[in-house]
């Protein structure tokens, strides 16, 4: 009896495991087409004792870099992210550089977040540069020498894999991160282009499917040894 529902906890424990992966994996699959987006990954551990436990993971690697030819894009090239302010002054930081012109001018995210400190685009430029160390110039028509504006901050992390997912494509640090530094002197940005995100639609699939036989069985037994158990009982009584 004893030995029973010690199966019956550790497989129903098991499937619940399995049920959190499956819930990261198609996270990671709904934002496939999220510019800038990291694959996050839930690893599974398997114990001696037979229980699974799990440890979630994010894939910090570069994504794809894809010309739009649309200057207010900006990708980063190798690591780091930009520092974005929400209008009540909440900070998060991003990969996605799908820029615009908010409605005063500054140059924001898709959901209106101010870029770095705030960059305002003189109403009068003919067009905008943006350099790959973050500097922006505005140039007027017929001028050839640009106005700098503003610079695009780019910042790091002691442990990139550490920050937060808090949705819109957006980190924030936590203690295991460390707070953000400040990357100075580098050359990673690139205008006109978006980095994809690096969701591997091949092997999320395929862990997916996976996972699906796997919860099936688990399930299956999980109700095999729950029939054994309630018959045991009935043959004592």
């Amino acid at each position: 009896m004893n030995n029973l529902q010690g199966i019956i906890r550790k497989n129903t424990s098991n499937v619940l495991t399995q049920w959190d992966k499956l819930g990261y994996l198609a996270n990671s699959l709904s934002n496939y087409n999220t510019k800038g987006y990291k694959s996050v990954r839930f690893e599974q551990m398997l114990h001696e004792d037979g229980y699974l436990t799990g440890a979630v993971r994010t894939d910090v690697s570069q994504g794809s870099i894809q010309i739009t030819s649309n200057p207010y894009d900006v990708a980063i090239q190798g690591q780091g992210y930009i520092p974005v302010f929400s209008k009540t002054g909440e900070v998060a930081y991003t990969r996605d550089g799908a820029f615009k012109t908010g409605k005063d001018g500054f140059l924001v995210t898709s959901d209106d977040w101010i870029v770095g400190n705030g960059i305002k685009i003189p109403a009068n430029a003919f067009k905008f540069d943006i350099k790959e160390n973050g500097e922006v110039y505005a140039f007027e028509k017929g001028k050839e020498k640009g106005k700098k504006i503003g610079t695009i901050p780019l910042v790091t992390f002691a442990n990139n894999e550490a920050l937060e997912d808090v949705g819109m494509n957006k980190l924030r640090p936590t203690e295991d991160s460390g707070e953000a530094i400040l990357v100075k002197n580098h050359n990673r940005f690139k205008q006109n282009n978006l980095e994809l995100s690096n969701v591997n639609l091949f092997d999320s699939v395929t862990d997916m499917l996976r996972l699906n036989a796997s919860m099936l069985a688990g399930t299956k037994m999980v109700k095999v040894v729950d029939d054994m158990y309630n018959k045991s009982i009935n043959i004592r009584e």
